[in-house]
């Protein structure tokens, strides 16, 4: 389960730089929250939804560290990166790695890949039976319902020497999921290339994130500002 990066994957990084995503700053702010709450003398941790591994490049400083992603172009981009770390193509409501974490986290608003409060359940408690007891799952939602705004229009430009990527879009919406169409126009000195994705991203309250972390057996709570004013969930396994 997750958006369609494959014709997106090789410029991903380039975007992300472009907008000011800061990889740094979110992974310690996800580390110390980790080290505040977690219960586990050990340091193995999971990333769900790695992508092309931003966030494992500064994990990795704290902890032994593996990704996870349903996008094989995404994961072909973080082993070039990190061709040391072990990497799991699966999605993240269903994989079965036989083997328990001492932290898992899912940011960047990748668990609103799970399209239904069902799916959100399910999701949840597969990256809660991968933990320890005294374990911490940190997961990042996506925006809340009463902040979608219809036909929202964005954009963002990589402007390069040999390369310019202009990625357009507008949101539409469909009952709890927001639609992404984004467009892409890619120029080298080849020529230039046109071509579309659709990501869709589901919106759930603060209180049906918190039922699913209770619900797979998590303590949960939640930090309305998070990494980047979307939130974070942050549930802890108890010891017994």
């Amino acid at each position: 389960m997750h958006g369609d990066y494959a014709r997106s994957a090789a410029y991903y990084d380039l975007i992300y730089e472009a907008a000011g995503k800061d990889y740094a700053r979110e992974s310690q702010h996800v580390h110390e929250l980790i080290q505040q709450h977690k219960r586990t003398r050990g340091r193995a941790l999971l990333d769900i939804a790695c992508g092309t591994g931003g966030h494992l490049a500064y994990l990795r400083e704290h902890y032994a560290v593996e990704g996870l992603d349903l996008s094989p172009e995404m994961l072909a981009i973080a082993c070039k990166k990190h061709p040391d770390l072990v990497l799991h193509q699966a999605d993240m409501t269903s994989f079965d790695l036989g083997r328990r974490f001492d932290a898992v986290v899912c940011l960047f608003s990748a668990i609103a890949y799970a399209h239904t409060v069902a799916m959100l359940h399910q999701a949840v408690h597969t990256m809660a039976r991968h933990l320890h007891p005294g374990g911490v799952l940190i997961a990042e939602p996506f925006i809340r319902p009463e902040e979608v705004i219809p036909d929202h229009v964005g954009a963002v430009l990589v402007d390069r020497p040999d390369l310019k990527v202009a990625r357009v879009n507008v949101s539409g919406v469909d009952g709890r999921v927001v639609t992404l169409h984004f467009h892409y126009l890619v120029a080298t000195a080849g020529g230039v290339e046109h071509f579309t994705e659709r990501h869709d991203l589901a919106v759930f309250t603060v209180e049906e994130y918190l039922a699913a972390f209770r619900d797979a057996g998590l303590e949960a709570t939640f930090d309305p500002e998070g990494l980047m004013g979307r939130g974070l969930y942050v549930g802890l396994k108890p010891l017994s």
